[in-house]
């Protein structure tokens, strides 16, 4: 069981490495995303440097791969009594991690929002959507990509202690709210300092 649990946190963990912006920037537009705008390999720098199209792909294949991940796990090592679907937490939690500090790129990666909210939605999908409807209406009250992303992570694991899901959910939410903060240090800086950047569309 430890070595599908280990095998479960390997596949995940490359599976989160395969980056969607660092690819799709270097193969269809010879750019390398973490030297454009924010410097961040993620939707919302895409979608503020190489447009809607570049971002829409991005959003599908790093949502799928936290899906896929979760999934693989979910099948590597099935149901462990006291522990549950234990696999298919790590396996997730693992992508989320790949895709910060990619193998491929010199773990120099993305902050995992979009990662994330695929492990949570699979994982716990009613608090997940919950916290889903707290982004939207922070971003669209504020316009911080930033912020309302680290409003939502906060909401998950206290959304979920409602909700009744293993313990092992809400450690797993925990690791993954600290990750979402400590990935969001230098813009949680520049929102205290009045510099961050609002959500705007790059006009191609």
């Amino acid at each position: 069981m430890v070595l599908k649990l280990i095998l479960s946190a390997i596949i995940g963990y490359i599976l989160g490495s395969l980056n969607a912006s660092l690819i799709i920037g270097k193969v269809f537009y010879k750019k390398d995303i973490r030297e454009l705008g924010s410097g961040n390999a993620g939707a919302t720098n895409t979608l503020r440097t190489l447009g809607k199209g570049a971002a829409a792909a991005v959003f599908a294949i790093d949502f799928a791969k936290g899906i896929l991940a979760c999934t693989l796990g979910y099948i590597i090592v099935g149901y462990i009594e006291n522990y549950g679907w234990a696999g298919m937490y790590l396996a997730g939690f693992a992508a989320v991690v790949g895709h910060n500090w990619p193998v491929f790129y010199g773990f120099k990666g993305g902050k995992g929002v979009l990662t994330t909210f695929a492990v949570i939605l699979y994982i716990s999908p009613v608090p997940a959507l919950i916290c889903l409807g707290v982004f939207i209406v922070m971003a669209a009250l504020t316009k911080y990509v930033s912020l309302s992303s680290i409003i939502a992570a906060l909401c998950w694991p206290v959304v979920s202690f409602f909700f009744d899901v293993p313990a092992l959910v809400l450690v797993v939410a925990v690791f993954m709210v600290m990750l979402i903060i400590f990935r969001h240090k230098d813009n949680i800086i520049r929102l205290f300092h009045g510099t961050e950047k609002r959500l705007s569309i790059k006009k191609n």
